[in-house]
């Protein structure tokens, strides 16, 4: 199915740039007429895909955070939010809660926020190259 509509932003992996990521989506998924649980729901989703992209995919050093929205017809919207850092080398184990590699101050529960607030999460990523978190969350049409 092709989308709607669709947006690509990308931005430095500073963590300061998280809230933008937010407001950028929110602000794009709006055109949907979400409820604010709905929008709180993806936003809260996004901060932590960009978060893991900051703190574990480039780690120590500033590379590139991708993003892409896309809306389709049914109310679907896919957020994909995607680095090029040092990947994840078990997806199965890096999505058990509690586990972290960030240290003391991390609490490994980003992907499982993710998927309590969206529809589906799909995890995609390559050691040394980078990984791809896709996040879908099906908003319904109001009438």
């Amino acid at each position: 199915m092709k989308p709607v509509n669709k947006a690509e932003i990308n931005f430095p992996s500073n963590s300061v740039n998280e809230g933008f990521a937010r407001a950028v989506v929110s602000s794009f998924l709006a055109q949907l007429d979400p409820t604010v649980a709905d929008l709180t729901d993806i936003k809260t989703a996004v901060s932590e895909a960009v978060t893991n992209a900051v703190v574990h995919g480039y780690r120590d050093t500033i590379g590139t955070v991708y993003i892409t929205i896309k809306i389709f017809e049914n109310g679907r919207a896919v957020v994909r939010v995607r680095d090029r850092g040092c990947g994840i080398p078990d997806i199965k184990q890096a999505m058990e809660p509690l586990f972290t590699t960030g240290g003391d101050e991390r609490a490994g529960l980003g992907f499982a926020v993710m998927q309590s607030f969206c529809d589906g999460v799909k995890v995609s990523s390559k050691e040394g190259r980078g990984t791809s978190v896709t996040l879908t969350k099906f908003f319904a049409k109001k009438e």
